[in-house]
């Protein structure tokens, strides 16, 4: 016998998850609208010339991307391993995010569609992708400060946070430059021998 009442265990459906379909097939719908548009205006040889040089763009984009978040890889993993902090070099800022971005327009390039070309281009114009990065990483920070206990983003909060004995540890990392000093023998207890 049903009450009508939701359970406590019910959880309500993300707007996400209920827009996200229906904004897939709207965005859809307006691409194959846009193309017909355009293929009656200026033919359907200028839109296939389009979509060809998008798709190309979109290609290079993604593989010089790629090589240049590669080439910061190396050189971080270099420096580590050198012992030159990350941040030694002046006037240098992370380029991550901007390599993301970057990947992101050059698929959106290579998607066929006027639409996600736009987006993708926009996408390769820095200030864009900038703006974008500070909007999305305040975005992020937002939704950290507000998962709830026991969800996935608690637990990346956590690991960050405890050592691996479940320790939580405050304070800053001093690391000093000289050699410590090894433990002497003759002033551990365990190693005198009493006659």
């Amino acid at each position: 016998m049903t009450t009508g009442a939701t359970t406590p265990t019910a959880r309500r459906r993300s707007p996400a998850r209920t827009l996200l379909p229906l904004g897939v097939a709207v965005w859809l719908v307006l691409e194959i609208w846009l193309l017909t548009v355009v293929a009656t205006a200026a033919g359907g040889l200028t839109v296939l010339a389009l979509l060809v040089a998008g798709a190309l763009l979109g290609g290079v984009v993604i593989k010089r991307a790629g090589r240049r978040a590669f080439r910061n890889l190396t050189e971080t993993l270099q420096r580590q391993q050198s012992g030159v902090p990350p941040t030694a070099a002046a006037g240098e800022r992370p380029t991550g995010s901007g390599n993301g971005f970057l990947m992101l327009g050059g698929l959106l390039l290579m998607l066929p569609g006027l639409i996600s070309d736009a987006a993708g281009l926009l996408l390769l114009v820095p200030p864009a992708r900038a703006a974008l990065g500070r909007y999305t990483e305040k975005s992020l920070e937002r939704r950290m400060r507000q998962v709830a206990p026991g969800s996935l983003g608690d637990a990346f909060q956590q690991a960050r946070i405890h050592r691996p004995d479940g320790k939580v540890v405050q304070g800053e990392v001093i690391r000093e430059e000289t050699a410590p000093t090894p433990p002497r023998h003759d002033d551990d207890p365990r190693r005198r021998l009493t006659p």
